[in-house]
């Protein structure tokens, strides 16, 4: 059986989160992503991941509309991306220092608060999607020198890494992280290595896309036959089992499932009481590990 909650940013919390990216499917029904985020609160979420590139501002607004002071909920945002709405894609690239200081700016200014929980740098390094050229190249020292001085001067309280190497989590272990996002799930087990060391140090593991490719081409954990046969055995869906063998897999992993649907999101927090025995994790640890490297589109 696993428990329920971690640590995470020096508090204890429900190891289900919600990831605020799928609110803006909802940009034209601003009440129903209300409502979600508020039925969130009631199931027991208490840690919410968003940016302020996720829907150009819609979903930090939403969460600013909808938590209140008393739900002492978690919310961690990041930098390292701006919204670019007329764009090819809907953001782009920001990790130049002082690009990290304004986004940091623009996600307190749209969340209505003066000091951010948790900031995570997406660095991109690894995993799929976009990669960093000409003065977009920065440092990780010199992204981390301004984090830092964002902490110190209380506009964050901590400091987390996305989209990292094994190196790079090493080189900035000084400047004191308290979580990891990259892509991880049951298919793409790449950063074992990374995770093994986070577990040790007290960091939580936060995965995206923790079932594997969001893009065409890469392994995706429902289409996995094993995890079919062990879905039909417990009376759940392929996605409860490929989040659930997270949730077993190391003490300190949280996930961050997102969704604009209420019955996906109650069937996501119902993971945290799915109990995976010791021949069901043997079979699932036996599926073959492909790495998520790629492009997206």
């Amino acid at each position: 059986m696993t428990t329920t909650t971690a640590s995470f940013a020096a508090r204890t919390v429900f190891r289900v989160g919600y990831g605020a990216l799928q609110l803006q499917r909802l940009h034209d029904r601003r009440d129903e992503a209300v409502a979600l985020l508020r039925r969130a609160v009631e199931l027991g979420v208490d840690h919410v991941d968003t940016a302020e590139f996720y829907g150009s501002g819609f979903a930090n607004d939403v969460i600013r509309e909808a938590l209140r002071p008393e739900d002492d909920v978690l919310v961690v945002t990041k930098v390292g991306a701006d919204p670019d709405p007329g764009g090819p894609l809907p953001l782009r690239l920001a990790q130049r220092p002082e690009q990290l200081r304004a986004s940091v700016e623009d996600n307190l200014r749209s969340l209505g608060v003066d000091r951010l929980a948790v900031v995570n740098l997406r660095r991109l390094d690894t995993g799929p999607g976009l990669r960093p050229e000409g003065d977009q190249v920065v440092d990780l020292d010199d992204q981390l020198a301004v984090m830092t001085a964002l902490r110190d001067e209380g506009k964050i309280g901590a400091i987390g890494l996305s989209s990292v190497t094994l190196d790079g989590l090493r080189r900035a272990l000084p400047a004191g992280i308290v979580c990891v996002q990259n892509a991880y799930s049951l298919v793409s087990r790449d950063d074992e290595d990374m995770l093994r060391l986070c577990t040790a140090e007290g960091i939580a593991w936060v995965p995206f896309f923790p079932l594997g490719g969001a893009f065409p081409g890469l392994p995706k954990a429902t289409d996995e036959p094993a995890v079919h046969a062990v879905a039909a055995s417990l009376g759940v869906t392929p996605s409860q089992v490929g989040l659930a063998w997270l949730l077993h897999h190391a003490p300190n992993v949280l996930l961050i499932p997102g969704t604009a649907d209420v019955a996906h999101l109650e069937a996501n927090i119902a993971v945290s009481e799915l109990t995976l025995d010791a021949a069901t994790l043997a079979t699932l640890d036996g599926i073959e590990s492909r790495s998520n490297e790629g492009p997206i589109g």
